[in-house]
């Protein structure tokens, strides 16, 4: 996969998807894993995540879209991408369909500078 290909598999699935291209077409890395995991084991793990953020006001964007689009999946497989901005400041974890053509969720996470991730 190419960077170009994954620029146009990004689209408006969450809010968080113009930002991750963004960050592809200025040089940000990504990386696509090829193992296969359900979606139903990625929704109760983002949920939980999503919980976690919010009660230590950690900046997210698309998350709720993102738990909600991997309720809605079930137990279909699904591969997992990140792609970080340039200067690290964003990562976005990417929800992809088990052949990798079509990107499902985005969600972005801002990185702490005082050293807690």
């Amino acid at each position: 996969m190419t960077c170009d290909d994954l620029c146009e598999m990004l689209s408006e699935q969450t809010p968080a998807c113009d930002l991750a291209r963004e960050a592809l077409l200025s040089g940000g890395a990504f990386v696509v894993w090829e193992g296969l995991v359900p979606a139903n084991q990625l929704f109760h793990t983002y949920r939980i995540r999503r919980r976690v953020a919010q009660r230590h006001g950690q900046v997210t964007l698309g998350l709720d879209e993102t738990v909600g689009i991997l309720e809605a999946t079930g137990d279909e497989l699904l591969r997992i991408g990140s792609i970080r901005t340039p200067d690290q400041t964003w990562t976005f974890t990417l929800f992809l369909n088990a052949t990798a053509n079509t990107v499902l969720a985005c969600t972005g996470v801002a990185r702490t500078s005082h050293g807690g991730d």
